[in-house]
């Protein structure tokens, strides 16, 4: 694969360029990503600009070097610069970015991203008076420093994570004001010089080509290789890089970060399902590090972004011709589109989305048909939790749920407990504090998963959904000891081994085997054989 055209201008560069690379770009060649994000741009929806290093780059050890050479970037740096009216590395009018994998085909959360970079200590001053918010600039210095270091340099993020605590004392880092994002980020950068043996980038541009070095070589992760391998895909697909204009959902109670659904992925219901942090960056949504909200307060605040999205996923809805699964972020009430992709969805939502979509128009029925061919009635079977004597189902917690059915197995709280296990011939049900794609083999061995934080939108949720996991996420009630190997709900305390029941459709956990009942999807089966009945 030839990297002589690899590179590929999104929103940004002359009429002349985007023409000629036009019969280029492809999935394959600029990544699933960054290609559906030209898309989105053509359609205009308001998409920050961007240049991508194709998929070429991430051949071998040679093209990767050149992806980070600056003489490969710097072309599409100028144009994004150009268009911006801001330049990496000024201390007046500083450019940041963000950059982000992928693949041609979407591998959630597998890969790395960084964002904020440019930031440093001679651009600092510029971002607060070209934002007129202290706040905002503390913010993402420290996240950038943190991320960094850990996506870089190697670091532990416990090191960074130690530094946050003993200046925010318990309280939520949105809650600290610029004073305190400030004593952070320099304690932060102390770590990092420590810890590393030098001190942090203050060049932005070497910042970039790490970044995109970093970017590249995430594609050999262990994690990614783990979810290429359980999805048979090959691994000369390789990333792209997406190098964009950042925007800012951290720029206070105007701003905020989401992922979206243009249906409901777990039944199919034509709602928008939306998970969204006020005053936060995407990865806070994504991480599976937060619990995040449902969209009712972002419709409620931020009423014009909400109409703004809407309007945005009936957009792309209709000219994908699917559900999509959406990221987006509102910076002082604008709304900008970062990524869509067709969204994971259960069998059951397969199965209605398919059937709505034919009626409404936008697909035909030899499409529906084919995306309903492998969905039998037992595949579309259901599970649901009764009561055995008729008596009400206490549950130990409620959560939220990012994937229906029920899932009844032991408790196993890391990869080896559950391999271990699930070699013995036992049921496991993974434990875990966070919602993260690093336990990507662990969820491979278990049949749901449960969550302390975490949003239903995170990746890991999202990877569960595809495998089709039960999880529940984001249950705060619950508090886990993994020293002594325990998990309590209030004064009932469980231990590694004990038998737990997800109730993935009602969003609750009980103690113990429940008992369940199969239900048939009449309608729905209704509505499949008259599809397949018609000529």
């Amino acid at each position: 694969m030839n990297t002589a055209n690899a590179l590929y201008l999104i929103g940004c560069g002359s009429a002349e360029q985007l023409r000629d690379q036009q019969s280029a770009a492809t999935a394959q060649t600029m990544g699933f990503k960054a290609y559906n994000l030209l898309r989105m741009a053509q359609i205009d929806l308001p998409v920050p600009p961007a240049f991508v290093l194709g998929t070429a780059y991430c051949q071998n050890d040679t093209t990767r070097a050149e992806a980070s050479a600056p003489r490969t970037w710097v072309p599409g740096l100028t144009a994004l610069q150009e268009n911006c009216g801001l330049w990496l590395g000024d201390s007046r009018r500083p450019l940041l970015l963000s950059v982000r994998s992928g693949a041609p085909v979407s591998m959630p959360g597998m890969m790395e991203t960084l964002l904020n970079i440019g930031l440093c200590d001679a651009t600092v001053a510029g971002m607060v008076r070209q934002t007129g918010n202290p706040r905002l600039v503390w913010d993402a210095y420290r996240r950038l420093v943190v991320t960094y270091g850990e996506v870089v340099a190697g670091l532990d993020p416990a090191l960074f994570d130690a530094e946050t605590a003993a200046i925010a004392g318990g309280r939520d880092e949105r809650d600290l004001d610029f004073a305190e994002l400030r004593a952070i980020t320099r304690a932060c950068l102390a770590t990092y010089a420590r810890e590393a043996g030098h001190a942090f980038p203050q060049d932005p541009q070497a910042q970039l080509t790490a970044a995109i070095a970093a970017v590249l070589k995430s594609w050999q992760s262990a994690k990614a290789c783990e979810y290429r391998r359980v999805n048979q895909l090959p691994d000369d697909l390789g990333t792209a890089v997406t190098v964009q204009a950042m925007v800012f959902g951290n720029a206070g109670g105007q701003s905020g970060a989401g992922v979206g659904f243009t249906r409901d992925p777990a039944t199919g219901e034509p709602h928008l399902w939306v998970d969204f942090l006020f005053n936060a960056q995407g990865e806070d949504v994504v991480s599976g590090r937060r619990s995040a909200h449902g969209h009712a307060e972002m419709a409620s605040v931020l009423t014009h972004a909400w109409q703004s999205l809407q309007d945005a996923a009936s957009q792309i809805e209709q000219h994908f011709g699917d559900m999509q699964d959406f990221e987006f972020t509102v910076q002082d009430g604008q709304l900008y589109m970062l990524q869509t992709r067709t969204g994971k969805r259960t069998p059951q939502a397969a199965a209605r989305i398919a059937l709505d979509l034919l009626d409404e128009g936008l697909i035909s029925r030899d499409t529906a048909k084919a995306r309903t061919a492998k969905l039998t009635p037992q595949v579309l079977m259901t599970q649901r939790v009764v009561s055995a004597d008729g008596a009400p189902l206490v549950p130990l917690a409620q959560a939220a749920t990012a994937c229906n059915g029920v899932a009844i197995g032991e408790i196993a709280f890391d990869e080896a407990r559950a391999r271990a296990r699930l070699a013995s011939g036992a049921v496991v049900i993974l434990v875990r504090r966070d919602a993260e794609t690093s336990d990507m083999a662990a969820l491979e061995s278990a049949v749901g998963l449960l969550t302390q934080r975490g949003a239903r939108t995170s990746h890991a949720a999202v990877v569960a959904r595809q495998l089709g996991k039960v999880c529940l996420v984001g249950c705060s009630a619950m508090s886990l000891d993994e020293a002594t190997r325990t998990l309590s709900f209030g004064a009932v305390t469980l231990h590694e081994g004990d038998v737990l029941t997800l109730d993935g459709n009602e969003g609750a956990i009980y103690q113990g085997a429940a008992n369940t009942v199969a239900e048939e999807p009449v309608e729905l089966l209704a509505r499949l054989a008259q599809l397949n009945s018609a000529q």
